[in-house]
């Protein structure tokens, strides 16, 4: 059961809209859940939570770089005696060869086991969002991962959906798989299969999951190990091994196949909701472009962030204002640099992936940040990087989690440093309803 003021559960998550994607299931399978922007300030007041998950920007920095901020951060959750560490990355096992997650993974066993020790999983199974693992291989949906639109991620595509081999790249630890007949003969078994894999020297563990019924049995096995790597998705099943339970616990020990089914029901209430309405939107994905497309066909106003402008030395972020301010009290805008595939190549090969993506960050955060002075309360922002991006721009340092919109993506609540409060959601790229600016601005 729970300890009063001692959190139990402490993750790290590589970008912001995963953190709260985790922070989102967390709340809904029965934790309290306080989400940090980075780590919290030396002498910053004790917080009191059942879980406490800290966002960082590391999924695609230099390697090294990922792997000291994920120490800093482990080092401040053990701090503050939390019971299991929890690193979250994409449910797309978004990386490349070289990382983030392997090295990440490695750094953390380390200091947690000694070098070269240990033992963890890596699952970025979220059945929910369609995100399933079958003989270690990730299916978006019907697709294979590599055959998804996951193979023109702008930043980190996604050539190989065997993740035994795609995360034996990345680590110095050899890796195995728990297939799914172990899986679903329940967390006895699973268990049996841990103590398998360690004996012939395997330290990270892929392990299939096609069902919430999958992740409510991992859950149960995964208690008491000191790391645990995993999507959002595993964070369904780990509450019950304290004596907690959600609207997520209840709907994956009922097979829901909807986990929205009962959204909201057990989220932190957040303040009413006041003020204008905005999106701002990074993400390329196909999920995003769709929903881009759907807020203009329904005749809402859209502005299209040029890359090259931005390159070219003109203030994109000004001229995007200056379009939004005037329209702002009919309804919510998008200010969004969303594009196709073909389109983001062309742009990358002319600026390179990395000063692309930058420039399109730092224009969408001046952005935001211009909209929240001009009387913006609800903001939607899309993207991992995005998202990071913004809500730094904002000065955010701690978000209180609130109830479900679509599966991973909650609304939350945060002080400013404008002076101002303002709800945000941070979604995934990948996340989301077609309709999904729509109803969240409706």
């Amino acid at each position: 059961m729970t300890t009063p003021g001692r959190p139990l559960l402490g993750c790290i998550a590589d970008d912001f809209t995963g953190a709260t994607d985790l922070a989102n299931n967390l709340v809904r399978a029965g934790m309290r859940t306080v989400q940090t922007i980075g780590l919290p300030e030396p002498g910053a007041a004790a917080i009191e939570a059942d879980a406490l998950v800290v966002a960082l920007k590391s999924r695609t920095v230099p390697a090294a770089e990922a792997v000291a901020q994920s120490l800093a951060a482990l080092r401040w959750l053990q701090d503050q005696g939390v019971q299991q560490v929890y690193f979250k990355y994409c449910s797309t096992f978004d990386s490349t060869p070289a990382g983030n997650i392997g090295p990440v993974t490695d750094a953390l066993l380390d200091a947690l086991h000694g070098p070269g020790q240990g033992f963890t999983i890596a699952c970025p199974a979220f059945p929910v969002n369609q995100r399933t693992v079958f003989k270690g291989h990730l299916f978006v949906g019907d697709l294979l991962l590599s055959d998804s639109s996951m193979r023109h991620h702008p930043l980190t595509p996604m050539h190989d959906a065997n993740l035994v081999r795609v995360m034996q790249a990345q680590t110095r630890r050899r890796v195995g798989l728990v297939a799914q007949d172990v899986v679903a003969a329940g967390p006895q078994a699973i268990v049996a299969r841990f103590a398998q894999l360690q004996a012939e020297g395997v330290g990270v563990a892929v392990v299939d999951a096609v069902s919430n019924a999958d992740l409510m049995a991992i859950g149960v096995a995964l208690k008491g190990l000191p790391l645990v790597t995993a999507g959002s998705g595993i964070a369904i099943g780990l509450p019950q091994n304290w004596g907690l339970g959600g609207d997520a616990a209840r709907d994956a020990a009922n097979g829901a196949a909807n986990v929205a089914a009962n959204a909201g029901t057990d989220a932190s209430a957040l303040p009413a909701f006041e003020g204008l309405a905005a999106a701002v939107s990074g993400s390329c994905s196909a999920a995003t472009n769709a929903q881009v497309a759907a807020f203009q066909a329904a005749g809402r106003p859209a502005f299209a962030v040029d890359p090259l402008a931005i390159a070219a030395g003109h203030d994109v972020a000004a001229q995007a204002l200056a379009w939004a301010e005037p329209l702002l009290a009919a309804g919510p805008v998008l200010v969004h640099a969303t594009a196709e595939p073909a389109a983001v190549q062309a742009v990358q090969a002319q600026l390179g992936a990395e000063r692309a993506g930058s420039l399109v960050e730092g224009v969408l955060a001046a952005v935001a940040r211009g909209l929240v002075q001009r009387g913006v309360r609800r903001l939607v922002v899309a993207g991992g990087e995005t998202s990071g991006a913004v809500v730094q721009a904002l000065a955010v340092r701690q978000l209180a989690i609130g109830p479900q919109i679509d599966p991973g993506v909650p609304w939350t609540w945060a002080a400013t440093g404008l002076g101002v409060p303002v709800h945000l959601a941070l979604k995934s790229g990948n996340f989301g309803s077609t309709d999904f600016f729509l109803k969240t601005l409706a």
